[in-house]
This record gives structure tokens, C-alpha cells and sequence, in this order.
């Protein structure tokens, strides 16, 4: 319904600019019009002008007022000519000379009554004039304010580059008359042509009116206000449920509130229920009546995040338990069920994923009520998150999702950062980074997995050398056993030659190590180019002293499971002291990870540790701060 809305305002602004564009034309046609007239008698004045001038040439030829005066004769044929072209346009057609005092005097009249003697002298504009003889070029003088022309055209006859005298032309005032009756039958056109439009505007926005009105009640129910089943149907032929999860809510006992308060009070609650749930939602969330007491809402969440449909539910939930519902008399206190399917991509059709959301809701009826139950999913984490399926994790690496965030490790000394951490992460497309934990489990073993790792080491490089600093990267044992994914870090560190010295690799022992002498000569190439090895989360796992006599590390990180109870457990204190002392005769550098307090991190200053890092410190960030 928002986007049918959307449209008919679209509609309605396209016409209204339409309307808009015809008004703004229509009243400048006139004036366009007039312009184009007036250019065209304009125009006309010329070619007679250059017609008149070239009559003369051809029937006088040069010294036209010396000829013209001994030649009476020739003068009235030539003034009689001249009067041809008098009408109710040109209204004066008159040629003047200038005589040796400056003064103008008729040389030719064509007037058809009354005409100027020759030589008979004509007070004028003198500056204008005197410019037609000067430049010796045309010249249209307003003549409005005298009330009796409109226009006078002046038109210098020249012979053999002197000019002789100057043809006149002065358009009667009736002109501007002329042209408004001509363009009248325009304007009057385009006035209908408005009224028109603006009729069938009208007729389209009260059809459109109509049909938004028929349109929302056929969708809509007219109890709670809210979509019905009718617009589910709309709803499911165009929604992708990859970006919804379902959560069907029923009213508890409703039918006992209508058989003790009547069905008045009962649509008052189903009213005031609906209410409350839009009140909890979004805009692009989609509540439906779905039965008598029942309503379906479909949550927009495009990345499935489980703890969205967990909190909207619960809200819901909280907000009618808390709800004192007074109708007349009658004061109500209700509570309703919720069934949830936060995967309905999942399923084959919605019909089925709607059934499961039900399946839910009488799980929660059945075991007490006032209740949320989620549909169970093998593909859930423990901590109620899902984990990425390898289709998302390659769509990711494929949008350049797959991204570092930086956490300092800080040299306790100095108290200054001496490198950096990089971490993999997930992040979605609205930005949320989502942790290894619930991606990598999922592609062990994959060319998807590889890409991921070549990935990781490309921008821990395009970091080093646009920072300077040194990066450690996070490896299994494993990850250098594969031939794989060692070929990709020999490859990434031949091309990064340069940069080498300042990666760490932090390897974490997730397995027992099988064959040592294979690792250590991978492991002492990879070093040939100047990397460091670290050893990451020791003291947990299968990590033990032993490391120290089969591989050639240069740092120990200590686990967080023990810097963070450092402060309580005295087991953890001897052990971290026991694992810097050792580190020390051998030569390795130390870091504490998970140093979490002031407290922690003066602890571990105290049992002499090299580096440290946690969110007392620094936390992780997308980039490295210069």
C-alpha cells in the first residue's frame, strides 16, 4: 500500500509540474507571439526598404537629389510609386536629405494626400539622424510615447560609399492593435488547453482517491485497522523471506473475555492489542489480522539476526501483560503466546514457514502460556546467534565484506603501541562485524576458506605499508600443514618482499601437532623473509612447554583465560609468572592478551611482561589511527 501510495503522488507531482510548465507557456505566448510578429513586419520594413533603394538606383541612379530636382516628372513617378506602399502598417513612407546647414528637407513623399513640397524642411530628431548619416546604418526608433506612430524605421540610401539621404518608414499606432488581434485566437486556445488539463487533473486525483480508498479497504481490517488476509496474499507474491522472520501472537482465554464482557469489549481489545503491536514495530515491519484473535507479523531483518524477532516478541509480550485494558465497566488484564520462526527461508513455500510459526505459538499455549517459543535450528549457536552459511561468507568476500579491525599491543615500558593485532571479520551490509566464531566454523576445508585467508593477508599489507607499523595474523598449525594456504602466505610474501619484517604470524595450537619436523622447516622458511612467529593463546589447549624445544618462536601470548582471573586465582598468577620467567632465559618476547583493568595490566607490568593488549588498552577498530 506505501509504495501504491508512493506512486499516485509521483503521478500527482508529474502533472502538477505539467500543469505547471503549460501555464508558464500559455502566458508567454502572447508576448512571444507579439515578438515574432513584430520581427516579421520588421523584417518586411527592411526588404522594402532595400527594394525602395535599389528602385532608386535603377531609375535615378546617383546625385538623387540633384536629379530628382530638375527632374519634376521622375519625382512624382518615383512619390507615386512610394505611395503603393502606404497601408494600415506603414503609414508614412518619406525619403529626407540633409542640406549643407545640417537641416533635413523632403526629397521624396509618399503620402496619397497632401504631400511635403520638395525641399519643404522636416524638424526631426536631429542626434538620431545625424547617426544614420554618420554610420551610414539602419536604425528603429520608438515612437510609443508620441501617440500617433508606433515605430519609425530609418534606412540610409547610399551611392558609391556617401550616403545621400535617408528613407523613412513610421508604422501606423494601430500596429500593437494588429498583432493582438492576430495572436488572440493563440491565447484563447491555450486558456482552454489549461482549463482542460486542469479538469482532467481534477477527474484523475479524485479517480486516484477512489481507488486508494477501494484499495486500502479491500487490504485492510475495519475492526483494527490493520492488513487482513487479503493483503497477505499481496505481500507474499512480492516479499522475499531471506529479509523477514515470522512471529505469530495469539490472545490467551480471548474467548472467555467474550462470553463474560460480550463482543463489544472483545473487539475493544482486538482494537487495542492491535495498537500496542504497531506501536512496538517499524515502518517496514507487517502485522496482519490472521484470524479471530490471532495476528501475524513479519519482522523485515535482512540479516537474520535471531535477537531482532527475540526482542520485538518480548516487547510485545511485556507491553500487554503490563497493559490495563478499561472498556465501560470492565477493567482487563490479558496476556498472549508467541510463536516464532526467525528462518523462513528455510522452508520450502511461506505457507509451510507460517505453519511453523504456529507450531511455535501452540507449544507456548500448551505449556503455560504468557510465553515465547523460537523454533529450534541446528544451525543455532549456543549463544542464540546463527551461524553463516558458506553462500552468505562467499557473497561477503565477493562485496568486499570480509575486513581487519586493528587492536593495539601495547610495549608495557613505554606505554606506547608497538603493533597490531588483525582480526577477521564479517560485516554485514548494514556494517554489523560479525566475529569468526560464526563464519569460519563453516568453511574449514574450502576454497571458500582459502580466499578468505589470501584475503586477510592482502589488506594486513596494504596496512603495513600504508602505516608503517607492524601487523601479527591470527593461523592454525593446521592452515601451514595445508599446502594451500601455505602456498597462498609464500606467495603474498614474495610479492610483499619488502613489508615482511613487519608481519607476525600468531599461530594457535587447536590440535595436537603430528609432524614436527615438516612444521618447523614450512614454518623456517616462511621466517627466511624476515617474519616473526608468535605463539598464540598459550597456556590453554594443547599449547604446553614442550613448544619451546620443537619450534622456533619469537613471542609467546599468554591466554586471556588466565590474564583475566590473574587478580582472584593464584594458580593463574604462578602460571603467567612461570610462562614470562621461562620466556625470558629463552630469549622470546611476552604478550598478556585479555588485559581487561588498570589493575590487570599493573599485575602483569609487575611479572615483567614485554606487551600487552586488551580493552583496558585499546579496542579493536576497523583502521589503524595515524
Amino acid at each position: 500500500m506505501n509504495q501504491l501510495i508512493k506512486l499516485y503522488i509521483i503521478i500527482l507531482f508529474l502533472m502538477l509540474g505539467a500543469l505547471y510548465y503549460t501555464y508558464t507557456y500559455a502566458k508567454d505566448v502572447p508576448t512571444k507571439v507579439a515578438r515574432n510578429v513584430e520581427n516579421l513586419f520588421i523584417s518586411q520594413a527592411k526588404y522594402s526598404a532595400e527594394n525602395i533603394d535599389a528602385f532608386l538606383k535603377e531609375k535615378v541612379g546617383d546625385n538623387v537629389v540633384k536629379k530628382l530636382q530638375r527632374n519634376a516628372t521622375l519625382h512624382d513617378q518615383i512619390e507615386n510609386a512610394l505611395s503603393l506602399l502606404i497601408n494600415p502598417v506603414y503609414k508614412y513612407v518619406f525619403v529626407l536629405y540633409r542640406d549643407k546647414n545640417g537641416e533635413y528637407r523632403f526629397l521624396l513623399d509618399g503620402s496619397r494626400e497632401e504631400r511635403a513640397d520638395f525641399g519643404e524642411r522636416l524638424q526631426v530628431n536631429q542626434e538620431v539622424w545625424d547617426k544614420v548619416y554618420r554610420t551610414q546604418k539602419p536604425c528603429f526608433i520608438d515612437q510609443s510615447k508620441l501617440g500617433t506612430l508606433w515605430m519609425t524605421y530609418l534606412y540610409p540610401l547610399v551611392s558609391n560609399g556617401k550616403i545621400e539621404a535617408v528613407l523613412d518608414i513610421d508604422f501606423s499606432v494601430d500596429f500593437p492593435n494588429e498583432i493582438a488581434s492576430t495572436i488572440h485566437p493563440v491565447t484563447q486556445t491555450f486558456k482552454y488547453v489549461l482549463l482542460a488539463i486542469i479538469f482532467m487533473l481534477l477527474v484523475l486525483v479524485y479517480q486516484a482517491l477512489l481507488n486508494f480508498k477501494s484499495q486500502k479497504e479491500s487490504i485492510t481490517d475495519p475492526l483494527t485497522h490493520i492488513y487482513n488476509r487479503n493483503y497477505l496474499r499481496k505481500f507474499l507474491r512480492r516479499a522475499n523471506m531471506s529479509y523477514y522472520q515470522i512471529l505469530m501472537i495469539d490472545i490467551d482465554f480471548f474467548k472467555k473475555i467474550n462470553d463474560n464482557y460480550g463482543h463489544k469489549t472483545g473487539d475493544f481489545i482486538l482494537a487495542s492489542v492491535a495498537s500496542i503491536i504497531q506501536e512496538e514495530i517499524r515502518e517496514e515491519d507487517v502485522l496482519i489480522r490472521y484470524g479471530g484473535e490471532e495476528f501475524l507479523l513479519f519482522i523485515k531483518n535482512s540479516s537474520q539476526d535471531t535477537r531482532l524477532a527475540k526482542n520485538v516478541a518480548e516487547r510485545i509480550r511485556k507491553k500487554i501483560a503490563a497493559t490495563e485494558f478499561n472498556y465501560e465497566d470492565a477493567s482487563i488484564h490479558l496476556t498472549v503466546s508467541i510463536g516464532v520462526n526467525c528462518h523462513p527461508q528455510k522452508y520450502k513455500s511461506v505457507a509451510e514457514a507460517i505453519k511453523e510459526a504456529d507450531k511455535m505459538l501452540y507449544l507456548a499455549k500448551k505449556t503455560g502460556r504468557n510465553k515465547i517459543v523460537f523454533h529450534s535450528n541446528n544451525n543455532i549457536l549456543d549463544d542464540g546467534f546463527e551461524m553463516k552459511s558458506i553462500y552468505e561468507i562467499k557473497e561477503a568476500l565477493e562485496d568486499g565484506r570480509i575486513v581487519n579491525c586493528f587492536q593495539p599491543i601495547f610495549d608495557v615500558q613505554t606505554n606506547s603501541i608497538d603493533k597490531y593485532e588483525a582480526l577477521v571479520r564479517l560485516q554485514e551490509k548494514d556494517g554489523t562485524l560479525v566475529p569468526p566464531v560464526r563464519f569460519l566454523g563453516n568453511i574449514e576445508n574450502t576454497s571458500v576458506y582459502n580466499e578468505l585467508t589470501k584475503r586477510v593477508i592482502e589488506n594486513v599489507f596494504v596496512h603495513i605499508d600504508s602505516y608503517g607499523v607492524t601487523i601479527s595474523i591470527n593461523l592454525n598449525f593446521s592452515d601451514i600443514m595445508d599446502n594451500v594456504i601455505y602456498g597462498i602466505i609464500i606467495e603474498e610474501l614474495e610479492k610483499n618482499k619488502s613489508r615482511a619484517p613487519m608481519l607476525i604470524i600468531e599461530l594457535l595450537e587447536n590440535e595436537p601437532i603430528e609432524e614436527i619436523e615438516a612444521m618447523n622447516e614450512k614454518l623456517a622458511y616462511i621466517k627466511s623473509f624476515g617474519v616473526r612467529v608468535a605463539v598464540d593463546d598459550f597456556g590453554s589447549g594443547y599449547a604446553n612447554y614442550e613448544i619451546f624445544k620443537v619450534l622456533d618462536v619469537d613471542i609467546i601470548k599468554i591466554d586471556g583465560s588466565l590474564i583475566k582471573d590473574i587478580e582472584e586465582s593464584e594458580i593463574s598468577l604462578k602460571i603467567t609468572h612461570s610462562i614470562i620467567s621461562l620466556s625470558k632465559d629463552l630469549g622470546l618476547e611476552t604478550v598478556a592478551e585479555f588485559v581487561h583493568s588498570k589493575e590487570v595490566f599493573d599485575i602483569v607490568s609487575e611479572l615483567g611482561v614485554d606487551g600487552a593488549q586488551g580493552f583496558y588498552l585499546a579496542k579493536p577498530t576497523l583502521e589503524i589511527k595515524s
